[in-house]
């Protein structure tokens, strides 16, 4: 999300974040919650901050699951996040899941990316609200 401003980044991000975390972790699918941490990575990718929360959530979320194939691949993507970063090798889109390439560019699926504009939406809505000064 390179259209994002940089104090936006980290508030869309929340959002995401306390999407997937829902109150009640039974109140969503493994897969809701696989979506709103693969919309969170997609933001938070390009600050390594966030990208690094992103992977420990995600992390997180397949231990929780049981899935040692993502678990696998998460410890991957958090031993190479920081040379991606030095190097500045960040593929735009990417969803951060074991299911795909860690460097493969691409665009989100349409659940992650309706993920993705709804929370720019929520960041940005009351910004254009405020009265002009």
């Amino acid at each position: 999300m390179e259209n994002l401003a940089a104090a936006e980044r980290p508030l869309v991000y929340a959002r995401l974040v306390r999407g997937a975390a829902a109150t009640d972790p039974s109140a969503r699918t493994l897969e809701e919650r696989w979506a709103w941490l693969m919309a969170a990575h997609v933001v938070g990718q390009h600050d390594v901050g966030l990208h690094f929360d992103s992977h420990r959530r995600m992390l997180e979320l397949a231990q929780e699951a049981r899935d040692w194939r993502e678990v696998a691949g998460q410890l991957l993507r958090i031993g190479l996040l920081p040379f991606g970063h030095l190097l500045g090798k960040i593929p735009r889109g990417n969803i951060g899941r074991a299911t795909v390439g860690f460097m493969q560019a691409m665009e989100p699926p349409e659940a992650v990316q309706r993920l993705v504009d709804w929370a720019t939406l929520a960041v940005r809505i009351p910004a254009l609200s405020k009265p002009p000064a």
